[in-house]
């Protein structure tokens, strides 16, 4: 009977020591948006991230949390995202996921319902993913 017990203990001391895959990393990372975690989505991007994001540019991720993180978090507590499609590529240190979502809700008093294209590349640091550049587009639904 103590083995049992020993495993389970065990695996719930280790579980944290498990890095997490690129495509859990990107969903930390929205689950962080959609809780207002501010300081979480800063953790999981690299500090010299490149946002990209209708033709505009956010350089560092000092820039994203300085400007333009409290709109996502505003607009990610709103409305509700799903993911409709989602692949993850591995290469050595450099991974990409690439996401098609569907996002509804209401945001300031306006009916959302948009379909939307994620791109995201991730760098292994050590034991952990960190997402170094993303590339939102998105369009409303017909």
């Amino acid at each position: 009977m103590r083995l049992p017990i020993s495993l389970l203990v065990l695996s719930a001391i280790s579980a944290p020591l498990f890095a997490a895959t690129p495509t859990e990393t990107v969903a930390q990372f929205h689950e962080a948006l959609s809780t207002g975690k501010s300081e979480q989505v800063g953790a999981l991007l690299s500090p010299e991230i490149q946002i990209y994001e209708s033709g505009y540019v956010e350089r560092s991720r000092e820039e994203y949390t300085g400007h333009h993180l409290k709109a996502d978090i505003e607009f990610a507590k709103a409305t509700k995202n799903k993911v409709l499609k989602q692949s993850e590529r591995i290469d050595g240190k450099l991974a990409v996921v690439m996401q098609e979502t569907e996002t509804s809700g209401k945001y300031k008093g306006n009916s959302v319902h948009l379909f939307g294209t994620e791109t995201a590349l991730l760098e292994k640091q050590g034991e952990k993913w960190v997402i170094v550049h993303i590339h939102w587009s998105s369009r409303k639904s017909k």
